[in-house]
């Protein structure tokens, strides 16, 4: 994703902007949303280290609910993403936590609705890049700089050996890609990060192979 300088994104009446609390905090919070699939009704924010200590200075907050709305780094609605939050009925809390991490730029967003949700935990590492270390419960290692799909599945021999092949069938590359599970047997999560982007037409042929529970997309 390209963005503009963090005086761009959260604007010249701020304390102290940094490409790790706002940018990073963006991408971290519109990870969140792509992962979820949809707009979430409400967002419980956990803040750790850092961001637990600047957040409100920093504009981590703003930003971070910009990204569960939608927006992009350079995107200059996030100026006003709390209130164009309250417009879209999402209704957010901010929690900063004492416990030690491993990297002091770290959010654990807690977002769903009616239907579901979900728990995912990011890092910013630096000049606006991220990292997603958790979800659900699973570790893993998502940059979010590339097409990636999410897999998650049963955990059952053959599973990789099919999902490798149908991104093969299509011509599509893969950059990197972890496997973590949480018991021997049981659900299981794919983590590919790709050179293309995944179409629609793959991503149904995947939800469709055997002891697949559910496939997620994330553009770069």
């Amino acid at each position: 994703m390209k963005f503009k300088s963090v005086f761009d994104i959260i604007g010249p009446v701020m304390i102290g902007p940094s490409s790790s609390h706002t940018a990073g905090a963006a991408r971290i919070g519109r990870v969140a949303r792509d992962l979820f699939g949809r707009q979430p009704a409400w967002a419980k924010i956990h803040l750790y280290g850092s961001f637990a200590e600047t957040y409100k200075g920093h504009s981590t907050d703003v930003a971070i609910v910009g990204g569960l709305l939608d927006y992009d780094t350079f995107d200059e609605r996030i100026k006003t993403a709390f209130e164009e939050a309250e417009k879209l009925g999402l209704s957010f809390e901010f929690i900063p936590e004492t416990g030690h991490v491993d990297h002091p730029n770290t959010a654990r967003i807690v977002i769903g609705d009616d239907k579901s949700e979900m728990s995912m935990m990011g890092i910013s590492i630096g000049g606006g890049k991220i990292e997603i270390t958790e979800l659900n419960g699973f570790p893993l290692r998502l940059s979010g700089n590339h097409p990636a799909i999410l897999v998650v599945h049963d955990d059952r021999s053959g599973c990789i050996a099919n999902v490798a092949n149908c991104l093969y069938k299509y011509d599509i590359n893969i950059g990197h890609m972890e496997v973590s599970r949480k018991e021997r047997g049981d659900m299981a999560l794919m983590v590919i990060e790709v050179d293309q982007t995944v179409g629609q037409e793959v991503m149904g042929e995947l939800r469709e192979l055997p002891n697949i529970t559910q496939v997620t997309r994330i553009a770069d």
